[in-house]
């Protein structure tokens, strides 16, 4: 792939951020890339009916053209002319959760051309809470395409740091709107199906979503064909070090072995003997730790070291997306 220039942009009050979000609105309508901030993790956006645009995604990112994207709009009109019907269920949800961590898969429009969707008839829609995204996809005037802003497999974003790191060279610009306020990706809901199913969890958990349509399954991903949503390959979020996930009791009993190219993350405050680990104590609570995670992993990836041992949370449905991305990350 080329190297190219990727500008800087900053969302911000004033003329100067009114300048650079227009300027990231211009990229994209001529066909070109910009990750930008949503309260989940950074996309990198491209504009979703432009399929030689959504192409460049897949490259830009090493991404498989079998792993589908998801289409991020600025009002619920809009995810209505993407989707090809919008059921009863549907309404509801987006009344209740958007804007928000929820994407919603439907049948996909015809003017959502198949690389959006990895060639499936269905798509993910999304309404993103983050000011910017809205913003910019308002300024564009059509819905952005757009999966996490980083290398395929890789820690997922969360400032605009992180996704300099991984893209810079590939893409056109970085829209910085701070650090997320989430921390992981969206929960994915199948609504395409006759009874909805859960493809992957996240900040809105499946007791939440019941409330509103009733029982919801959930799907166990791992397949590499192709797949109903982002985010179920065996090994993704994944740093560069060795992830190793223990219980508390193994990792304290670990710990004093551990030597300076260890990395820790745990809810179990570091032991007196705890070898000479770089230990990195993790809330208790799951949003808190969401929102920390991938943060705490780029953090330790920059600090070198060869391997992560992270204490498992628990096994209860609020750490239903944590958990799945731990377990992703060790592959």
């Amino acid at each position: 792939m080329s190297t190219r220039t990727t500008e800087r942009l900053v969302y911000e009050r004033g003329p100067r951020g009114e300048r650079d979000l227009e300027r990231a609105a211009e990229l994209l309508r001529a066909g070109g890339l910009v990750a930008f901030p949503t309260e989940t993790v950074y996309g990198l956006g491209a504009v979703a009916l432009d399929a030689d645009a959504v192409r460049r995604i897949f490259e830009a990112k090493g991404r498989p053209p079998t792993n589908p994207l998801i289409v991020h709009v600025a009002s619920i009109e809009q995810a209505r002319q993407v989707a090809a019907n919008w059921p009863e269920a549907a309404e509801r949800l987006a009344a209740r959760f958007w804007p928000g961590p929820l994407t919603l898969v439907l049948p996909r429009a015809p003017a959502v051309p198949p690389e959006v969707s990895g060639g499936l008839e269905a798509v993910g829609i999304r309404l993103p809470a983050h000011p910017a995204a809205r913003a910019l996809i308002e300024r564009v005037g059509a819905p952005l395409a757009a999966p996490s802003a980083n290398p395929y497999t890789g820690i997922s974003p969360t400032s605009a740091e992180h996704v300099a790191k991984g893209l810079s060279g590939r893409i056109e610009a970085i829209l910085d709107g701070g650090e997320t306020t989430v921390g992981i990706e969206s929960t994915v809901l199948d609504l395409s199906v006759d009874r909805p199913r859960i493809l992957r969890p996240g900040a809105v958990c499946a007791a939440e979503i019941e409330e509103v349509i009733g029982p919801v399954e959930r799907l166990a991903g791992g397949a590499e064909e192709a797949l109903p949503s982002p985010g179920l390959a065996r090994r993704h979020y994944a740093p560069k070090a060795r992830v190793v996930l223990l219980g508390a009791d193994e990792l304290g009993a670990r710990a004093a072995s551990a030597d300076a190219s260890v990395g820790v993350m745990a809810i179990l405050p570091p032991p007196p003997a705890r070898g000479a680990a770089r230990w990195i104590a993790m809330p208790d609570d799951p949003a808190a730790y969401a929102r920390q995670l991938y943060r705490t992993l780029h953090a330790l990836e920059d600090a070198g070291v060869k391997e992560l041992w992270i204490e498992l949370p628990p096994a209860e449905e609020a750490w239903d997306g944590v958990r799945d991305r731990l377990h992703r990350a060790a592959g």
